[in-house]
C-alpha cells in the first residue's frame, strides 16, 4: 500500500515559530504624519505582547504552552500525497497538500487566533472585535475566543453573511455575536451605506468597523484582532510550514514547486515562508501565490502606501494595493476580497522570491471539481484557487517530462460554501475581470501618500 498520509507526532509539533522578518527588509508603516508608527500608537488597536512580535527580528520565537494545548486539538495537521490527482493529470508530479481543514472551524485561521486569544487573555483583555470575509476567520477567532473565556464580536462581509449564513451559526455557537458589514452600528458602515445603501461590502469596509468598534470602548479593555497581512498574524501560520518540512524530511522529499492561495497572504505565508528561508539560503525551489483575476492585487497592483481598511484608520502600509476604495465583485471565494497584500509577501515578490499568478473564478471551481472527484474533500472557494494553479504545474510537468515535488496548502474545507457549487454546476457562476481603466482610477487615491522604498535585503 502506498503511504498517503504522513504524520507528526504530537511530540513533534514544532515550538517556536519563523519569523520572517529576520531575513528580510521592510518599509516601515507610517502614521497620518508620514512618520513611522511607534509600537505605543497601536497600543488601542492590540495588546502590546503581540505589538512585540509585530514588530520583532528575533529569528525564533517561542510558542507558549499554553497555546500549544489548544493547538493540540487538531495539530499536527497531516502531509497528504494526492496520488488519485495525480493518476487524473497523468502527470509525472508528485503532489502534496497540507491538510488544514481538519481544525474545528475547517481551515487554517485557528493557527492564529488561538495564540491572539491567548495573548489577549494575559494582558487582561475581555472582547476581540474583528471583521471577517468568507467567515473562516471569524468562526475560528470565535471558537478561539471560546477556549479562553473571551467575548467575541465578528463583522463579516455582507455579500458573504448573505451567501454563507452557516458560518454565522458557526460563530453563534462557539459564543460570538456576528453583525453584516457594511452596518448601521458604527460611523465607517453609516458613512458607507449612506453612499450606496445595497453595497455588497467588503473586507476593509469590514476592517474599518472592527477597529472603530474596538477602539471606541472606553472600558479599556477591548482590542481587535486581524487574521491576515500583519506579521504577527503571518509568523503564528508558520506552524504549518515548519511541519510540512519535518514531514517531507521523514520520506526524503523536497518541494520544488510551493503553491497557496492568496488574499490577505496567511494561509500562503504559513506553508511558504519557511521554505522562503531556505530559499534565501541557496535552494532552487519555485513560489507561487494564486489570487483570484477578479481581486488582482500581487500580479496587476502597484507597491505603494495604503491604508489596510475602506475609512483609513489603520496605518499606512507598503504592500501592492488595488486602493483602500476598491470594491471588490462578489466571488464566491470571499477570502480572497481584499483590496491589498501582507506587506512581508509584497517584499518578497518586490524582491523576486516569489511569483503571483492569477486564476479566474470557473477555473478555480473546475479544479474544485476534479479534486473532490478524486482526492474525495471538496476544497473552500479560496482553496480551488491554489488548486488550480497546482493543475497547471502538474500539466507542465507532464509536457516537459519532468518529475517535480509539488506542495500546496489546503486550507479550507468547503462543506459550509455548497451553495456556490450549486450555482458552478447550474452554470450561473461567471467570471469577472478588471479592467485596465479601473485599475487606474483606483490608483488615483495613492496620489497623496508617500512612495515605498524598493528595498532588497542582500
Amino acid at each position: 500500500m502506498n503511504v498517503k498520509k504522513v504524520f507528526l507526532t504530537q511530540d513533534e509539533i514544532p515550538r517556536k515559530w519563523y519569523n520572517i522578518l529576520a531575513d528580510i527588509k521592510m518599509n516601515p508603516p507610517l502614521g497620518p504624519d508620514g512618520k513611522p508608527v511607534s509600537p505605543d500608537a497601536l497600543s488601542k488597536v492590540f495588546p502590546m505582547n503581540l505589538i512585540e512580535q509585530e514588530v520583532s527580528s528575533e529569528r525564533w520565537i517561542d510558542i507558549p504552552e499554553e497555546v500549544l494545548n489548544v493547538l493540540c486539538i487538531w495539530r499536527p495537521s497531516p502531509l497528504v500525497r494526492a496520488y488519485s490527482l495525480e493518476k487524473a493529470l497523468k502527470t509525472p508530479a508528485r503532489i502534496y497538500f497540507k491538510d488544514e481543514s481538519l481544525s474545528p472551524p475547517g481551515s487554517h485561521k485557528p493557527n492564529t487566533a488561538v495564540p491572539q486569544a491567548y495573548y489577549n487573555k494575559v494582558f487582561g483583555i475581555k472582547k476581540i472585535v474583528t471583521e471577517t470575509g468568507a467567515g473562516q476567520w471569524g468562526s475560528a477567532l470565535a471558537f478561539a475566543c471560546s477556549q479562553y473565556g473571551l467575548e467575541c464580536q465578528v463583522y463579516m462581509v455582507k455579500i458573504s453573511f448573505e451567501q454563507k449564513p452557516y458560518r454565522k451559526s458557526m460563530m453563534q455557537a462557539w459564543g460570538a455575536k456576528c453583525i453584516a458589514s457594511p452596518s448601521m452600528q458604527t460611523k465607517a458602515g453609516r458613512d458607507i451605506l449612506a453612499k450606496t445603501p445595497d453595497s455588497p461590502g467588503s473586507l476593509g469596509i469590514a476592517i474599518s468597523e472592527a477597529v472603530e468598534a474596538a477602539v471606541s470602548d472606553e472600558s479599556g479593555q477591548t482590542r481587535y484582532s486581524l487574521g491576515s497581512v500583519l506579521n504577527h498574524v503571518l509568523l503564528h501560520q508558520t506552524i504549518i510550514g515548519l511541519e510540512a518540512k519535518k514531514q517531507m524530511e521523514k520520506i526524503g522529499e523536497y518541494p520544488d514547486v510551493i503553491i497557496g492561495c492568496a488574499g490577505g497572504g496567511s494561509n500562503f505565508a504559513g506553508l511558504a515562508f519557511p521554505f522562503v528561508h531556505d530559499k534565501i539560503n541557496g535552494k532552487q525551489i519555485e513560489i507561487y501565490p494564486v489570487e483570484p483575476a477578479a481581486c488582482p492585487t500581487l500580479t496587476r497592483a502597484p507597491f505603494v502606501y495604503d491604508h489596510g481598511d475602506s475609512a483609513g484608520y489603520t496605518p499606512l502600509l507598503p504592500m501592492h494595493s488595488l486602493g483602500h476604495n476598491f470594491m471588490p465583485a462578489p466571488i464566491h471565494a470571499g477570502g480572497l476580497r481584499y483590496h491589498g497584500m501582507a506587506p512581508t509577501v509584497c517584499q518578497l515578490v518586490v524582491e523576486g522570491l516569489i511569483s503571483p499568478k492569477a486564476v479566474n473564478q470557473v477555473e478555480a471551481y473546475e479544479a474544485a471539481v476534479l479534486s473532490a472527484r478524486t482526492e474525495g474533500i471538496i476544497p473552500a472557494p479560496e482553496t480551488s484557487h491554489a488548486l488550480a494553479y497546482v493543475i497547471d504545474e502538474a500539466k507542465k510537468a507532464k509536457e516537459e517530462g519532468k518529475e517535480k515535488v509539488i506542495l500546496f496548502n489546503w486550507s479550507g474545507h468547503g462543506l459550509l460554501d455548497l451553495a456556490a457549487y450549486e450555482k458552478y454546476f447550474a452554470g450561473e457562476l461567471k467570471n469577472f475581470s478588471l479592467s485596465d481603466e479601473e485599475l487606474l482610477e483606483a490608483e488615483k487615491v495613492f496620489e497623496k501618500y508617500p512612495k515605498p522604498m524598493k528595498l532588497y535585503s542582500k
